[in-house]
């Protein structure tokens, strides 16, 4: 295998400034955004009392790819993440093909989550808050990544505060019932793979730590440590989460809220509580949409250094050390797209290019030597799989738009090939 593909020594290189916490909280902001507030009712719909249990096919999933991907970033510590690796363990196409799935899809995230917070934040004028949002984002990531890591460690201690009064309220109110976490005959096989796809989605912000390999300091200990905290962390407070609106609403109201975590309040008789959950999932989706233009910004980054996209993309700022260039252009598609765009369209357009991705990393963590940290063989094996039928589990009309996606992206590569080829 080829050495790793780093930019040490170059003059656009990134500055190594991240930490065990700071990595650990910019996962956490990934995961624990807009997800918990949004999944949970499309998730109870394809899987009835079954949830809990699609939670825990999701998390299962997750663990491995996280496993996975720690052991990869350990190894090519540089920015670009699963692009990276499947370009140096499994050749270029893979890597490529990982790569344009991530950042199509990355790209649709974050444009769901620009909405979500205008949504939240003043539905009347959604469209013009979430393009604010993104503006305001952009430049606070062009500013440095040293800054994002603050404010991301602020906005995870807003989101968990808010959830943990959710949890607290729900299951001390006399409205409670453990019957709601009973599993009935309404919880399918094919309704809980459907659910577990939709859930995975929240927890898929981990990559954001192995995309930010290149910034990270002494990556072959932070990376493998920070992965699976942020992702333990994640699941506690989703399970607690989940639990607390059962208990309350049990499988048919939860399936039927518009806002589950609000109306969860209300049910519990916290109505106090209810504005505050939408000032909290207005954070969330903030924190959330941060932590996407940061890793959209470093894959394209990566891509562009290999002129899979523009080099001119490839800039570094000399004085903020971040891939300016690429995040100007992220910025300005996700404003275009939070302007003109539907939530429901641009998530479940996202949802089979992110599994194809990570399908992409535990293909590559398989090919790892023993001396190069390659996890148990169980661990890919069970993530390449798990991911592949999460994807292929997803409503239909997500599978069609993302596999044309891929297939376009594909596509533009055998040409590039082809033309390289005459030229040379």
């Amino acid at each position: 295998m080829s050495e790793p593909s780093t930019a040490a020594g170059m003059p656009d290189e990134l500055r190594r400034r991240l930490g065990v916490p700071d990595a650990v909280m910019i996962g956490l902001g990934s995961m624990i955004g807009a997800g918990i507030f949004a999944a949970l009712a499309p998730a109870a719909q394809s899987a009835g009392s079954g949830v809990l249990v699609a939670l825990a096919l999701a998390a299962v999933v997750a663990y491995c790819n996280a496993t996975s991907s720690a052991r990869l970033a350990a190894r090519y510590p540089a920015s670009g993440g699963t692009y990276v690796y499947g370009r140096e363990r499994l050749g270029d196409f893979w890597g490529y093909l990982a790569g344009w799935g991530f950042v199509v899809g990355k790209t649709a995230s974050c444009a769901a989550m620009a909405l979500t917070v205008g949504s939240y934040a003043w539905p009347g004028q959604a469209h013009a808050v979430a393009v604010a949002a993104v503006v305001a984002l952009t430049a606070v990531n062009y500013a440095g990544v040293e800054k994002s890591a603050w404010l991301t460690r602020a906005i995870v201690a807003v989101v968990l505060a808010v959830l943990a009064a959710v949890v607290v309220s729900g299951l001390t109110s006399s409205a409670s019932d453990a019957a709601g976490l009973d599993i009935g005959d309404d919880a399918t096989f094919g309704g809980v793979l459907q659910a577990a796809g939709l859930l995975f989605f929240a927890f898929a912000g981990y990559a954001r730590i192995a995309t930010l390999g290149e910034e990270v300091r002494d990556p072959e200990r932070t990376i493998p440590r920070a992965i699976p905290i942020a992702l333990g962390i994640t699941l506690v407070v989703y399970a607690a989460v989940a639990v607390a609106v059962l208990t309350v609403l049990g499988p048919k109201g939860l399936a039927e809220a518009g806002a589950p975590l609000s109306d969860a309040a209300r049910a519990a008789g916290a109505d106090w509580l209810a504005p505050v959950v939408r000032v909290g999932a207005a954070v969330a989706a903030l924190g959330s949409l941060l932590a996407l233009i940061l890793g959209v910004s470093r894959t394209t980054l990566a891509m562009a250094r290999d002129r899979h996209l523009p080099h001119v993309l490839a800039a570094v700022h000399p004085r903020h050390k971040v891939p300016h260039r690429a995040e100007l252009v992220v910025g300005t598609v996700v404003a275009v797209l939070a302007a003109t765009a539907d939530v429901r369209g641009a998530i479940g357009f996202s949802s089979f290019g992110v599994l194809v991705y990570y399908a992409v990393a535990n293909a590559s963590a398989w090919t790892l030597r023993p001396q190069e940290g390659r996890p148990a063989r169980i661990v890919p094996v069970v993530g390449l799989a798990g991911c592949l039928l999460l994807a292929f589990a997803l409503p239909s009309s997500s599978v069609a738009a993302g596999a044309a996606v891929l297939a376009a992206g594909a596509a533009a590569y055998g040409v590039r090939r082809v033309v390289a080829a005459r030229t040379s």
